[in-house]
């Protein structure tokens, strides 16, 4: 009974320390307390972009080129690529430096393509002015060789002869009066073509003196026209004027006058595979044949 007694006692005692090992803290359920945890936030949603707000990337309104209100009226230029204002000046019959006064242009080397520039005085009528060179360079054109008037086509053989008596030869009313010499004395080497030359090519020596055709006014003296060399541009009136080009030596200054026959400059290959002059006369900036104004030799 004694022995029953102890195993008894066993088993109570095995049971309550099992019982003890269920409510140790070492093996609680792992349950969270949320009670001084901070509160979870919801994730924060991107700001909406007002619908009139700007674009970081849109670029700045583009500045108009100077001018470009003027574009294809008459009397003005719209600059290309390659071009200088010295040739744009050339091609327009206008001292470059007039050009450059004209348009405002602080810096006469900084012209933009596509810029507009005046290319004649502001007081200036281009559609009045363009259309008499016209008529006068045609006159000049089909004035005979020999100086003499040419016979109408309705004139008989009887009444030509008495007509070339009674009338005067036709004056030189292109040139406006304008007394040319020849600029240099050799001889011509290539003569006008339009498309290629637009002047005559006269050999000669280095060295050999260059002159002005005519009274006028130097309007550039320089290296600063591509293919040209050392160049003399000489001003005559508001209609001619004159280019000599692949000087070795330039003797006169911009804004110098001179007078018919005044050496201006000395022959030589600049710019040139060989000694020569490039001889051009331009009639409002385009050119024109100058054996058809330049005396006979």
């Amino acid at each position: 009974m004694k022995q029953q007694d102890r195993i008894s006692s066993r088993l109570a005692l095995a049971f309550v320390a099992a019982l003890a090992g269920c409510a140790s803290p070492a093996n609680r359920a792992p349950v969270e307390d949320r009670r001084n945890a901070p509160a979870q936030r919801a994730p924060a949603m991107p700001t909406p972009v007002a619908a009139s707000a700007t674009p970081a990337a849109e670029a700045a309104p583009v500045k108009p080129l100077p001018g470009i209100e003027n574009a294809g009226k008459p009397g003005y230029y719209t600059v290309k690529a390659g071009d200088t204002l010295i040739r744009i000046a050339l091609d327009n019959g206008q001292p470059w430096r007039d050009v450059a006064r004209w348009n405002g242009l602080d810096k006469p080397n900084l012209i933009e393509v596509g810029q507009v520039l005046r290319v004649v005085p502001p007081n200036f009528d281009p559609t009045v002015a363009s259309t008499k060179p016209v008529t006068a360079a045609g006159r000049v054109e089909s004035r005979p060789l020999d100086g003499k008037p040419a016979v109408p086509p309705a004139a008989t053989p009887a009444t030509s002869a008495a007509a070339a008596a009674a009338v005067p030869a036709l004056p030189r009313e292109s040139d406006e009066g304008l007394d040319w010499l020849w600029p240099a004395n050799g001889p011509v080497a290539m003569g006008f073509d339009d498309a290629k030359s637009k002047g005559l090519a006269i050999t000669g020596k280095a060295g050999d003196p260059v002159f002005a055709a005519a009274d006028g006014r130097v309007v550039y003296a320089g290296a600063g026209l591509r293919g040209y060399g050392n160049l003399v541009i000489v001003k005559h009136n508001a209609t001619y004027l004159t280019a000599y080009a692949h000087n070795q030596t330039l003797l006169v200054k911009e804004e110098q006058a001179v007078r018919r026959g005044q050496k201006i400059a000395e022959m030589g290959a600049s710019d040139a595979e060989r000694v020569q002059l490039h001889f051009e006369i331009r009639r409002l900036g385009k050119p024109i044949d100058p054996a058809k104004l330049l005396p006979a030799r």
